[in-house]
């Protein structure tokens, strides 16, 4: 069953990068150290901006995020104060390396899910995008979480690299005993802004004539597929995350951003100041969310408008959904 995921007004999604280290060097990663730092924050640090957030929201969905969230030497410690803070759900992000033994430290009822980025169905594929070795080590991670108990998801980024493997990807996810697929859009953000001349992005016309028939394939094997509405249809209302839900992705320099696409700039809205959450003076993300323009969502016209198209009149052939605006499909 398809349907398309409303944005939560009930809950809190919190996204934190605990650590901005990472083991590998990837061709899209939107972690940008000069803007977002390039530190590990200690774990009591971690524990005063959970419990910041979880009293804000009272009820919050959390991912534990980096650069490589497992090289945080105390990451056990911050799965089991999420849970003591009565988080919703906690999820690791991860390459799958699962450095400091994570699995063997904290227990399937800990995590409601590991998800692991695989980017192609071939180490040839994803080692070009990845690194050297990083396929199959991704593989035995997934494997390893798999036979220890744990739920599993995989993210995979769409980009002109790896789309012609995408078929790919439900035969080899269900192989692994993999619940949840998450297909995401490259964004032009970090050092996906220093490698535009790789084109990475890809089209419309690839992407709906692809994507979403490929994800209900999936599906038919027995996963949760979820991936981003991207492009908006003639009968489809814009809506903007910033203002109708409660996202907070927060980095260690202290800064929460509400808008993903936001993040190569100083605009975050919020900030982390002696462990008060407080908020920026204008003009910031939260003033541009407020701008109603043809083209959709504001921040896309702004950062990445390669993805557009307007006819002979200059008006908009088509509008592009907020970023965290997403389709998902049930088993079949």
């Amino acid at each position: 069953m398809k349907k398309t995921v409303s944005f939560s007004r009930d809950a809190a999604n919190v996204f934190f990068h605990i650590t901005t280290r990472c083991n590998l060097n990837c061709r899209h990663c939107y972690i940008n150290t000069h803007q977002h730092g390039n530190e590990t924050l200690p774990l009591d640090v971690v524990e005063r901006w959970l419990n910041l957030f979880c009293q804000r929201e009272g009820k919050a969905n959390l991912v534990l995020l980096g650069g490589e969230p497992t090289l945080h030497p105390q990451l056990a410690d911050i799965v089991k104060t999420a849970r003591k803070l009565a988080y919703n759900s906690v999820t690791i992000d991860t390459n799958g390396y699962l450095f400091h033994d994570i699995l063997s430290k904290v227990e399937p009822v800990d995590v409601d899910y590991i998800s692991f980025s695989l980017d192609g169905a071939t180490a040839a594929t994803n080692d070009k995008i990845r690194g050297p070795g990083s396929f199959d080590t991704c593989l035995r991670g997934i494997r390893d979480a798999c036979t220890a108990g744990f739920d599993v998801s995989v993210i995979f980024t769409v980009s002109r690299a790896n789309i012609h493997e995408l078929h790919l990807m439900g035969p080899l996810l269900q192989l692994l005993g993999v619940k949840r697929f998450f297909i995401q859009v490259i964004g032009i953000r970090g050092r996906s802004v220093t490698q535009r001349s790789d084109d990475l992005q890809v089209g419309k016309k690839e992407w709906i004539k692809i994507v979403p028939a490929e994800a209900e394939r999936i599906a038919r094997r027995g996963l949760t597929v979820t991936f981003p509405k991207v492009f908006l249809s003639a009968n489809d209302t814009f809506e903007c995350a910033g203002k109708v839900a409660q996202n907070y992705f927060i980095f260690p320099n202290g800064r929460v951003y509400r808008c993903p696409l936001c993040e190569d700039y100083p605009i975050h809205s919020l900030e982390i100041v002696q462990n008060r959450l407080v908020e920026k003076d204008p003009i910031n993300e939260k003033d541009l969310f407020q701008l109603d323009i043809p083209e959709g969502c504001v921040m896309n016209k702004l950062i990445q408008p390669d993805n557009l198209s307007f006819s002979s009149d200059g008006t908009p052939e088509y509008r592009i959904a907020c970023c965290l605006l997403k389709e998902e499909i049930s088993p079949i």
